[in-house]
């Protein structure tokens, strides 16, 4: 599950990370008054103006803007509120802006420049260890500094067991080139950043930029974090977090149905029970010629009701222009799985537009396929991988 900017900042700061403060608003009136009140707190006299979606780039796209006055502020956000927001992240068509937020200036004059750094904490998978990922070079994408400069990214593996230890936290700040107060201020930063990770159950916090400001105060001017939803039953407050407005809405709907589904961008919708199956016909698909358009697993049961609703979710696709069921009958009989199909085909009626191939295979796999082709219903089966793919090239031919 991913979070916005400015909920990330406040999971990070009720550890103890020091972030750049700001406040959100979902209209340009408010937003107002959140840099009237950022001004009286902070003391600040700019602002930044950030759209917040879940996708990255939004600086490129117009989603970031400096604003020095009150009046730069209401006419900003107001531009930005509601626009369909392109970055290298999202599609095409972008993500609609719900909110901003309205964060301090912290680049103010002083002492010295500011340094921008780069870091993120992971888990590495090679090792089963978690890594702090971080660079001198910050504000930049990460995958441009890895092409062109590899040498400037630094890893720190940490054993999850242990934790990080003093000498792991004063080793990053080193390498960053930090002495005096600001390296007091990074290790206290970095030690404060990895027990937010692990305390909230996350795969992933990117801070880019972490700022050393002019006054050498270390803090994250931007916040990215996804949290590992299998843990989320163990954070009722962070999964209230969760924005379906940035989802999906298909996913959103199939999943309140207790379906695991993932939309892609094919032309054949998948109906199966179980992940290893449903990955194999994918696979299927494609040497069929044809491209999944989703990954969907009806898990162990699969009576009418439930393969009803699957048929409703994979027909909100438009570009779908075949469905092919493939069920392996271990727990769940083949037979009911055919009756399950039959009724939901009954049930929809006119709604069932494009052909259904049935692939059933394991228990009572021949009395199925006899109930599919004693229907009468416009469902063609299979029992065979190679047949199902066969099917599938003729009815998109």
């Amino acid at each position: 599950m991913n979070l916005h900017e400015y909920q990330g900042k406040e999971l990070l700061n009720s550890f103890g990370v020091r972030i750049q403060r700001g406040i959100v608003a979902d209209n340009h009136k408010k937003a107002v008054e959140a840099a009237k009140q950022l001004a009286t707190e902070t003391g600040t006299g700019w602002w930044v103006v950030k759209a917040q979606i879940h996708a990255g780039g939004r600086g490129k796209g117009g989603g970031v803007k400096l604003a020095k006055s009150l009046a730069e502020i209401e006419t900003i956000s107001e531009n930005i509120i509601g626009m369909m927001l392109v970055t290298p992240q999202t599609s095409a068509e972008g993500k609609k802006v719900n909110q901003v937020l309205i964060a301090e200036d912290v680049y103010y004059p002083g002492d010295n420049e500011p340094e921008e750094y780069y870091m993120s904490v992971l888990l590495n998978r090679a090792t089963g260890k978690n890594m702090i990922m971080y660079s001198t070079e910050g504000g930049m994408d990460i995958e441009t500094v890895a092409e062109n400069t590899p040498h400037l990214i630094f890893t720190e593996e940490i054993d999850p067991l242990i934790g990080i230890q003093a000498f792991q936290a004063r080793k990053i700040a080193f390498n960053l080139g930090l002495s005096g107060a600001a390296l007091k201020e990074m290790i206290k930063f970095v030690t404060s950043l990895y027990t937010a990770y692990v305390e909230s159950d996350a795969s992933l916090f990117e801070i880019n930029p972490v700022l050393k400001t002019s006054d050498d105060k270390i803090l994250a001017v931007d916040s990215k974090v996804t949290l590992d939803d299998n843990a989320l039953y163990r954070h009722k407050d962070l999964a209230a977090l969760r924005d379906l407005r940035e989802e999906n809405a298909i996913e959103v709907e199939a999943n309140a149905a207790g379906l695991n589904y993932v939309d892609l961008d094919g032309n054949v919708g998948c109906m199966v029970n179980g992940a290893g199956l449903a990955m194999s016909t994918m696979d299927l698909i494609k040497q069929s010629g044809g491209e999944p358009a989703n990954f969907l697993d009806v898990g162990g049961t699969a009576d009418a009701k439930r393969v009803e609703t699957a048929f409703r979710i994979i027909l909100k696709d438009d570009n779908v222009k075949a469905i092919l069921v493939n069920i392996f009958g271990g727990i769940v009989r083949c037979d009911r799985v055919a009756q399950g199909v039959i009724d939901a085909y009954r049930n929809m009626g006119d709604a069932i537009k494009v052909p259904i191939i049935v692939r059933l295979q394991g228990t009572n796999a021949v009395e199925a396929k006899q109930l599919i082709d004693n229907s009468g219903l416009d469902v063609i089966s299979a029992t065979e991988f190679q047949e199902a793919a066969d099917k599938v090239q003729e009815v998109l031919a």
